[in-house]
């Protein structure tokens, strides 16, 4: 085999369970607020304590209000939430980075951004897109609260090996053509059930020149493809990225871990269970037009008509239309919307406020679009006053919220109304996923910013 997913994998092989699943070591466990309450409350009932506390961080983000977050929250299931996680943490002795605290965020954007998300590793956490840390070179993947508790306790767990697929994508992207559009055109061909039971090794040309912003995007929306995780290689993007952040090897350690990092690639000779091959040219700024990740289409084209439609899946497919409002064979260019979604951990760093910003510079927010512009991380939030972006949002008509999940999820305040269209750049467009009755469009930075400034579904690349 000698694919870099064999090489992290077999790397971690505590026994293999005959006839079974095998059981991994895990070197990183981070706890959010919605799915480890169960999990340490299974602990506290058999009397355990953590196996190895140290490699364990715990942190709020599904659950935070993103404005007044020195204020007690005032919903109250969110509230109960958020505080759990706190007595959980220092009941058990975990690090915990709670609202407030200058390292919270969204923990997909603080693992990486801290130095504590690295090469090589085995990553796991109580949420899907936990293959977002996969961008470092790490195999992360998402896991069930009773698997929290194992992990808790153990420091391991019991997994089924999944299949290796490796997507090559070779060439330059075009004008206005982000990571996140390369997700979507990966979804809108593969389907949102097209890489089921394998964890994907993204390559070529295209994938080793995006930025490790982009990467961790790319990745972030593995699990929609239906993969267990995607990863990419580690290389001189990931350590220049890596080096001299908070948790990161320093000095001789760092010389050391780099040596070994430098080995993480899959070998000339290595055979995966699947290969596909993409070329960028064929990728233009992406938008979606129905209730799952996969129904996308380049912000160009029209919506597929029915007879394009496998016969078996033409029901489900009237039924996303008629929820979204739309119908096939139209153009969603010039549609109206109302709330536009700038964050999430797909794109909530701070190439993507760099994006969005770039687009808005000199322009004014439509009046009628109400716009929700939230950094994954209280860091990506320093970066934008750093760099003045926050200058040239407000100029613009946007205020900047404070870190969380945001409208991605409707776990917190910021949720979409009923029937309103919404153009977002978080990473499923569900029924009901940003509030009941919401409908949205997923799309990248770029085509979100267009959209707060025209009122309507734009083509970036007339703006750029």
């Amino acid at each position: 085999m000698n694919t870099l997913f064999d090489k992290i994998w077999d790397a971690h092989v505590v026994q293999n369970v005959e006839n079974g699943p095998t059981q991994l070591y895990i070197d990183r466990l981070y706890c959010h607020e919605v799915t480890s309450p169960q999990a340490f409350e299974g602990m506290r009932r058999r009397g355990l304590k953590c196996l190895r506390p140290a490699q364990i961080y715990c942190m709020p983000d599904h659950n935070t209000p993103t404005h007044d977050q020195d204020k007690p929250i005032e919903d109250p299931v969110s509230k109960t939430q958020v505080d759990t996680l706190a007595k959980n943490a220092e009941e058990f002795g975990l690090s915990h980075f709670g609202m407030m605290n200058k390292k919270n965020g969204i923990i997909h954007v603080v693992g990486p951004e801290r130095g504590l998300s690295l090469p090589g590793m085995t990553i796991v956490c109580g949420d899907s897109h936990t293959s977002t840390h996969g961008a470092m070179g790490a195999v992360a993947f998402g896991i069930g609260t009773s698997e929290v508790e194992m992990v808790l306790a153990s420091q391991c767990i019991l997994q089924q090996k999944p299949k290796s697929m490796r997507i090559n994508i070779e060439g330059t992207l075009g004008k206005g053509v982000t990571a996140k559009d390369v997700a979507l055109y990966l979804m809108s061909k593969l389907t949102t059930s097209g890489a089921t039971g394998y964890f994907v090794e993204y390559a070529g040309s295209t994938v080793r020149n995006l930025t490790m912003e982009g990467r961790l995007t790319l990745c972030s929306l593995s699990i929609e493809m239906g993969a267990r995780g995607g990863f990419i290689a580690p290389d001189e993007v990931t350590f220049k990225y890596i080096k001299g952040r908070e948790y990161a090897p320093k000095g001789e350690a760092w010389d050391k871990a780099v040596a070994y990092w430098k080995t993480l690639k899959s070998g000339e000779d290595a055979v995966f269970d699947k290969e596909l091959h993409f070329d960028a040219a064929d990728i233009e700024p992406m938008v979606t037009y129905g209730t799952n990740p996969g129904m996308g289409m380049g912000i160009s084209q029209s919506i597929p008509t029915l007879d394009t439609v496998d016969e078996a899946g033409q029901a489900s497919y009237i039924k996303s239309l008629d929820y979204m409002g739309f119908a096939p064979g139209e153009k969603l260019l010039g549609k109206k919307v109302d709330y536009v979604f700038l964050g999430a951990c797909t794109n909530g760093r701070i190439e993507d406020f760099r994006a969005f910003a770039s687009i808005v510079k000199g322009r004014k927010k439509a009046d009628d679009v109400t716009a929700w512009l939230v950094p994954g991380s209280w860091m990506v939030d320093e970066q934008i006053r750093e760099e003045g972006l926050d200058k040239i949002l407000e100029e613009a008509g946007f205020a900047i919220r404070q870190p969380g999940c945001s409208a991605c999820l409707a776990m917190n305040d910021d949720k979409i109304p009923a029937g309103k269209l919404s153009v977002s750049t978080s990473n499923r467009n569900f029924e009901g996923r940003q509030g009941p009755g919401a409908r949205t469009i997923l799309a990248s930075p770029l085509v979100a910013a267009a959209a707060a400034v025209t009122g309507v579904v734009t083509d970036p690349r007339e703006m750029i």
